[in-house]
């Protein structure tokens, strides 16, 4: 079943009462175990896009995850919200969402099998919406932003990955040297779950395993500087001006990563 949003929720994207978002359910299965992401599209389009594999903050699929897809990805790309937690789990409030995140994050094994396994399931939606597999790249936010690193960690040859407001940190430092993509890091520089401890860490890791990387790290900003919704001051807090060019950022990158 698809479902057709008309009005697009974030405030500053032009021309929103035009668009033509698509969302669109998609059940697959991970070893025996149901999950269910989100196809997000503009429905208008009818060529090839390259594709977006998202990983969401920690509150998963929903609705407001599928606006922040389409708000990153417009016209230009057809996105897949990977389901991290299984169809059953859809945390409704900031402690479940702890407790679920916390424990895919605490198996990094079991993170990067499962985003693996939403990345394939994507490549297989081409009877679905029009989409290009050789061009492909995966964007996460917070949780999502760690477990898109983590692909890249998991040695996957994609075309690029970036994180927004993501932790940094990972089990084995070493996994690194299996990377071969290129990887972009939006950080708030004020970020207090992303200690510059955690930064310095992530630098050398890119540095010892010789990455292509980069990242941007914005002044005034904390956590999870893309989510309207944030509002807690000098932790996870909305930052309009930085949202906007950390998505310019994506932009720039995924072009120039997926160009022909």
């Amino acid at each position: 079943m698809k479902k057709t949003l008309t009005t697009l929720l974030f405030a500053g994207v032009a021309a929103a009462a035009q668009a033509d978002m698509v969302t669109q359910p998609v059940a697959y299965d991970i070893d025996g175990d149901a999950f269910e992401g989100m196809l997000v599209y503009d429905g208008s389009i009818s060529e090839a896009r390259p594709g977006l594999l998202m990983v969401p903050n920690w509150m998963g699929v929903t609705e407001r995850a599928a606006e922040k897809a389409y708000r990153a990805a417009g016209s230009e790309y057809v996105v897949f919200i990977a389901d991290m937690y299984g169809k059953d789990i859809r945390p409704k409030d900031a402690d479940e969402a702890s407790k679920a995140a916390s424990f895919v994050r605490n198996d990094r094994a079991l993170q990067r099998h499962r985003v693996n396994a939403a990345l394939e399931v994507f490549k297989a939606q081409t009877d679905q919406v029009a989409l290009d597999t050789d061009k492909m790249a995966a964007i996460g936010f917070c949780f999502g932003g760690g477990t898109v690193l983590e692909l890249a960690r998991s040695g996957t040859d994609i075309g690029g990955v970036v994180s927004f407001h993501g932790n940094l940190d990972t089990p084995n430092a070493e996994d690194a040297k299996a990377i071969k993509t290129s990887v972009l890091v939006l950080h708030g520089a004020d970020d207090p779950y992303v200690p510059v401890e955690q930064v310095q860490a992530f630098e050398q890791e890119m540095r010892d395993a010789k990455v292509d990387w980069q990242l941007t790290s914005y002044g005034g900003a904390v956590h999870s500087f893309t989510d309207p919704t944030a509002a807690i001051p000098g932790q996870a807090e909305y930052h309009p001006l930085v949202a906007e060019r950390s998505f310019a950022a994506m932009h720039l990158f995924l072009r120039e990563r997926l160009a022909e």
